[in-house]
């Protein structure tokens, strides 16, 4: 849903306010820092796997199981690393009308899935609460 015109400038105004009181903490929430550390993050998971296959032929050759199962388990670590590093990347959305000194707007933080046919638990959790509050009257 977009945002209404109220909406848009009371966010433009609390951006400046932001970025006049603390530069860095807003040049951390502009989005590019964030793409950047998840490709480094999966970067070296990919350069960590290949050393963990490189153990694990090491093992087999030489008949030491023990050098095959650390590189295993170095393949499998970086392996979560990676796909977590590239699963993280978030959906920004911007709008080049909009006035707000390249800062990127991402939807609270979700990936850019279907919230109507997948739900998250917070989502849920929330619904639940509304329930409650709506069928006890407030109390």
């Amino acid at each position: 849903m977009p945002l209404s015109e109220e909406e848009l400038r009371l966010l433009e105004q609390m951006e400046r306010a932001l970025l006049q009181e603390d530069p860095k903490f807003a040049s951390t929430l502009r989005g590019t820092s964030f793409r950047r550390a998840a490709r480094r993050r999966a970067v070296v998971a990919g350069v960590v796997f290949v050393i963990g296959v490189a153990l694990l032929m090491t093992g087999v050759i030489t008949q030491l199981p023990v050098v095959g199962i650390v590189g295993f388990v170095i393949m499998l670590g970086s392996a979560t690393v990676g796909l977590a590093a590239l699963r993280s990347k978030p959906v920004a959305h911007t709008s080049p009308s909009h006035p707000s000194h390249g800062f990127t707007v991402f939807e609270g933080g979700r990936r850019g899935r279907n919230r109507r046919t997948h739900a998250s638990f917070m989502d849920r959790m929330e619904q639940r609460w509304q329930r409650r509050r709506d069928g006890n009257a407030g109390w």
